[in-house]
């Protein structure tokens, strides 16, 4: 069977399982448990892990559709740049001291390369839109669904008309056929987004709102919108590190707080008070 050019490393790989050598399948399987050391390993070094010789990398190779090891490790780089975890999970062995410093120090890299983008003039307007819009809506999909839930929760304190999308059981069309004009946008642009992102900033700039962009993708500076806020998000683990955009989340939220005017406050106070009243915390 011959591989489609088109498919993903690992798909070419897991569709070729059955029709493989069984040496070759020892290799697969070798690489279908940690794919992302194919990235950084050369041919010698994959075939010692796998217990199997160079020539029998090469053949794999070349009968999953690259003409080389190169080719296909080269393949490998391209989708986990693209941010498909699996990719990012790396052997046993790390210790876990070692592996807590990494995380630390990444974490710092990522807040500091994150703040070091941010024009304090942008966040000060985007804040100043956001409270000052007739309605607020922040929009997110997959992972940048915690942090539109997160970000639209905490303005919820200090303004009404807050919505966050998707809604269960609506379309977005839906949703995004209310915004008006004078309204206020933030959607969440995080790496791995759905196809519907390719078109939603064209379409949600169309209605005329404000619109901020938020997020890590590459291009995100190229997308149609009034404001962008780039985050890092580099890791030392499977996963992207995500506390620079919690920082831009918690930033927005905390100048909205500190910027309400006396409406705002006799909100928070009576929220403040139905706390009370009701016991719920």
């Amino acid at each position: 069977m011959t591989p489609d050019p088109a498919s993903s490393f690992l798909a070419r790989v897991q569709t070729s399982l059955e029709t493989l050598h069984p040496t070759e399948r020892r290799l697969a399987e070798a690489i279908l448990n940690f794919p992302g050391q194919i990235a950084s390993y050369t041919a010698t070094e994959m075939a010692r892990m796998a217990g199997v010789s160079n020539a029998t990398v090469t053949r794999f190779v070349r009968k999953i559709g690259y003409a080389s090891f190169e080719e296909a490790r080269q393949a490998v780089r391209s989708e986990q740049s693209a941010g498909a975890a699996l990719f990012r999970v790396e052997g046993p062995g790390e210790e876990l001291k070692t592996e807590l410093a990494r995380h630390l120090e990444q974490s710092r890299v990522n807040l500091e390369q994150t703040l070091a983008q941010v024009e304090p003039t942008t966040l000060d307007a985007l804040v100043d839109r956001m409270l000052g819009a007739p309605h607020l809506w922040v929009l997110g999909f997959r992972g940048g669904q915690s942090f539109a839930r997160y970000l639209g929760w905490q303005v919820l304190q200090v303004r009404s008309g807050v919505t966050v999308l998707p809604r269960d059981g609506e379309t977005l069309a839906e949703s995004v056929a209310a915004i008006q004009p004078k309204d206020c946008v933030i959607l969440f642009v995080m790496r791995r987004p759905p196809r519907i992102m390719e078109d939603l900033p064209r379409q949600l700039q169309a209605t005329g709102a404000s619109l901020a962009l938020i997020g890590d993708v590459p291009g995100l500076q190229d997308m149609p919108s009034r404001w962008r806020v780039a985050c890092a998000t580099g890791s030392s683990g499977p996963l992207f590190n995500h506390v620079g955009v919690m920082a831009i989340c918690n930033l927005l939220a905390s100048r909205a707080v500190e910027q309400v005017g006396p409406e705002a406050r006799r909100r928070l106070t009576r929220i403040e008070s139905l706390h009370e009243s009701l016991g719920e915390l």
